[in-house]
């Protein structure tokens, strides 16, 4: 009979690994089934997605809670990076058209996750308002939005472009695309 060696630990660290490794399997697969299902779907659908059993999803996330704030919790930071190079972009236009154009197409790809979201993240909701602002105020000095657009102007047209969210989804991504258009050219000084 072969003898099976381990150095110290060894078992332990290859355990966590997996364990890593399944806690991001199961995160990928809860963001895939949110976005096409919503927060609703079962366990067991999140559990095929990420390849893992129904009781592996519930040792890492005892409740469907912690699932929906680990998959929420991505997107803010995904979020939170992508309005720090839009602050950091040189061109003004340049950063406040990512932002808005990101914004769409988080409305017509993630659809389970955006009222969810909305709901919650106050303190990091107030920051990207708070830097939306900037972005505005930034083009407007630049001259590269309209004098008269105020960031809750931009607000509004991105309040028009999340409400396009319902809509049957081989309809919302096109019409989320041409109100997204519109709202760049109606604040656009160019």
């Amino acid at each position: 009979m072969t003898e099976l060696r381990a150095e110290p630990g060894e078992l332990t660290r290859k355990r966590r690994s997996d364990a890593l490794d399944n806690r991001e399997r199961i995160v990928a697969g809860a963001r895939a089934a949110f976005t096409a299902d919503g927060t609703g779907v079962p366990t067991r659908e999140v559990a095929r997605r990420a390849g893992v059993g129904v009781a592996t999803v519930y040792r890492h996330f005892p409740s469907r809670a912690d699932l929906v704030d680990a998959v929420l919790a991505e997107r803010v930071a995904e979020c939170e990076a992508t309005m720090a190079a839009a602050l950091a972009e040189v061109d003004p236009w340049v950063g406040l058209s990512v932002i808005v154009r990101g914004f769409a197409a988080w409305q017509a790809g993630d659809r389970g996750l955006n009222a969810v979201l909305l709901q919650g993240f106050p303190a990091q909701r107030d920051a990207h308002s708070r830097q939306l602002a900037a972005l505005v105020e930034r083009g407007r000095q630049a001259g590269v939005v309209r004098a008269g657009v105020t960031v809750e102007d931009v607000r509004a047209g991105l309040m028009g472009i999340a409400g396009l969210r319902g809509l049957p989804p081989e309809r919302a991504g096109r019409a989320i695309g041409r109100l997204t258009e519109v709202v760049l050219a109606g604040i656009s000084a160019r």
